[in-house]
């Protein structure tokens, strides 16, 4: 251990020469002792002290996530100490190049190629010749989940941006993701790394359960997460860690139905008073919401719901659904608003269906409660994206008379 955490001064925050001249346990160079001691002690006892050598992660798989970081992300300056660690730990040039091609459509082009001139000066530097495309056969992908994918851009980008859509079939899942110069493992590894990077939540889900599929372990996409926190910062892994929790329970529903699941009986919930019920979180709602009858279907269901009361003048923030939503009003008067649209009014025995990720608030009216019950499935374990509150202003408008 204490080798592998020396043998990383090559390759941390700096050039060679001065580490030379360092003791052994020290990783960080002697200007960050001079200018922010804390951070050489940070440095040295837990980033690489600890979480370099920590077993949840191999150590290519931990250059692979933080060559990916810095490339999404960059931080250019970096990235050649960090390439020149990834060969050491048996990551192969035309891996590295196909990282960055891979990173290129999930951070942009700039990213990729800035990436690349720090790469090559390390090919340069080591005499690693040209980079050629691999004559191995083409990567097939699963079909069923394909053409799930598929169906899901045909119904919610085709519409939109057919041209978008178009790219993501042909070239993205049709090209890129086919390629045989990076294993699938890995190409989801590092997806997956550089969108928790770039606070990309909403895209978690998906590549997680790709990443699982293509052979993560759960322990390894959350050592991934742990990872990222200190190359990313903290924020954009805590981010991460819901959207995880997710998919994590998600996928332990589909693997082991539960006992009423298999055997094929009956559920019933039984009716609870509003008082009881669980207060809305203020970062999704506005005013005194309560929901109450919360229920989830059990795999291989994905459905789900609940009653969901406001008060007068109480609504949601903005939000969507993956796989859309539906409403039926129970009671009171409610509006309901999509993007760009009016302010809709409802009432009791009123249906409302909102298509999938169409962004949208519906509560109550500024005089009047309603309750509805909203029933919404889930995709890759998150049913709901939420967004920014809904202002007064544009609240206070209400629906056109």
């Amino acid at each position: 251990m204490k080798e592998i955490a020396a043998s990383l001064a090559v390759s941390v925050l700096a050039s060679g020469a001065a580490y030379a001249e360092e003791p052994r346990r020290r990783v960080a160079p002697p200007a960050v002792y001079e200018v922010a001691p804390g951070l050489g002690h940070f440095t040295d006892n837990v980033l690489f002290g600890e979480v370099w050598v920590r077993d949840a992660l191999a150590p290519r798989d931990r250059s692979l996530v933080t060559v990916s970081v810095l490339v999404s992300t960059g931080k250019t300056a970096q990235i050649g100490s960090h390439v020149r660690r990834a060969l050491d730990n048996g990551v192969k040039p035309e891996e590295l190049g196909e990282l960055i091609t891979q990173l290129a459509f999930y951070s942009g082009w700039p990213n990729a190629i800035s990436a690349v001139t720090e790469t090559k000066k390390v090919f340069e530097e080591r005499k690693i010749g040209p980079v050629a495309d691999s004559a191995a056969d083409r990567i097939q992908l699963e079909a069923t989940a394909e053409a799930a994918r598929a169906a899901l851009i045909a119904e919610n980008v085709s519409p939109t941006t057919p041209a978008l859509a178009d790219l993501t079939n042909r070239v993205l899942f049709g090209d890129l993701w086919r390629r045989p110069d990076m294993a699938p493992r890995d190409r989801s590894l590092v997806t997956m790394a550089a969108l928790i990077a770039i606070g990309q939540p909403e895209q978690i889900p998906f590549h997680a359960n790709r990443a699982m599929d293509n052979g993560l372990t759960r322990e390894e996409v959350a050592e991934v997460a742990t990872h990222v926190a200190f190359y990313a910062g903290w924020p954009r892994a805590m981010s991460a860690v819901p959207v995880l929790k997710q998919v994590f329970a998600s996928r332990e529903a589909a693997a082991a139905p539960s006992n009423a699941a298999a055997s094929g009986e009956l559920k019933v919930i039984r009716a609870e008073p509003a008082s009881q019920g669980t207060p809305g979180p203020a970062s999704n709602f506005t005013g005194e919401v309560r929901v109450t009858n919360r229920y989830a279907g059990e795999a291989p269901a994905r459905i789900g719901g609940g009653l969901v009361s406001f008060a007068a003048g109480a609504r949601t923030a903005w939000h969507t659904h993956p796989l859309g939503q539906t409403l039926f009003i129970v009671s009171g008067q409610g509006w309901v608003q999509k993007e760009g649209g009016p302010i809709i009014e409802v009432g009791p025995g009123d249906v409302v269906w909102i298509p999938p990720n169409v962004k949208h608030w519906h509560g109550a009216s500024a005089a009047t409660p309603m309750s509805h019950f909203a029933v919404a499935e889930a995709l890759n374990g998150s049913a709901v994206t939420w967004m920014e509150q809904v202002p007064e202003s544009q609240y206070r408008t209400g629906p056109a008379r």
